[in-house]
């Protein structure tokens, strides 16, 4: 018991340090606000959620979150990208944790994408009309712009863009993890039992 503890913890700091990695490279699209910039740090803390379950994969969405910010820091001081990047993964990861653990097939977890996908592009779309955008705005002593516009137009297309790459990323990482996610999970059952 006490074995299978540490091995949680070794692993989840395995996987945030991936996702901390990978939240270096990042790129932004052509024709979407600069601060909006596609990575694929959601990917190990989805492993973790599916493997171990939703704590795991909210503690590397946490820990990969602060690294970035004591590494690289907020341009407002606060940190308002790292807590919209916070509420994007855990949009992103639960839906496909909750309906991946009831079916436990690939229809599942394709079926948990999508619900991912639609649930971060609508969550992120009301959080940043109600939180991000204007903390955004008074942090930076931004001018006035058209935040609907900003949404429909920029937060929107672009979760969904985010949510279907990685989407086709996980469905191909799935196909050659299959087996290795598979005995990760079932030894984490286990261990609740």
């Amino acid at each position: 018991m006490k074995k299978m503890k540490v091995r949680s913890f070794v692993t989840v700091a395995m996987l945030s340090s991936i996702s901390f990695i990978l939240m270096f490279l990042n790129f932004p699209l052509p024709y979407f606000p600069v601060f909006l910039e596609i990575d694929f740090s959601d990917v190990p803390a989805l492993i973790a959620a599916i493997t171990m379950g939703p704590v795991a994969g909210i503690l590397v969405e946490l820990i990969k979150n602060i690294l970035n910010w004591l590494f690289i820091g907020a341009p407002t001081g606060v940190p308002v990208g790292h807590m919209a990047n916070f509420a994007t993964g855990l949009l992103f990861i639960l839906p496909v944790y909750y309906i991946y653990k009831k079916t436990n097939s690939i229809k599942g977890l394709i079926l948990g994408l999508v619900a991912g996908t639609f649930s971060m592009s609508i969550g992120m779309s009301v959080l940043n009309y109600v939180a991000f955008l204007p903390m955004y705005t008074y942090f930076l002593g931004m001018g006035s712009f058209d935040v609907k516009e900003t949404i429909v137009l920029g937060i929107l297309p672009f979760n969904i863009i985010k949510g279907i790459l990685l989407m086709v990323l996980v469905l191909m990482l799935f196909r050659t993890m299959r087996k290795w996610i598979e005995s990760q999970r079932a030894q984490y059952l286990l261990q609740k039992q």
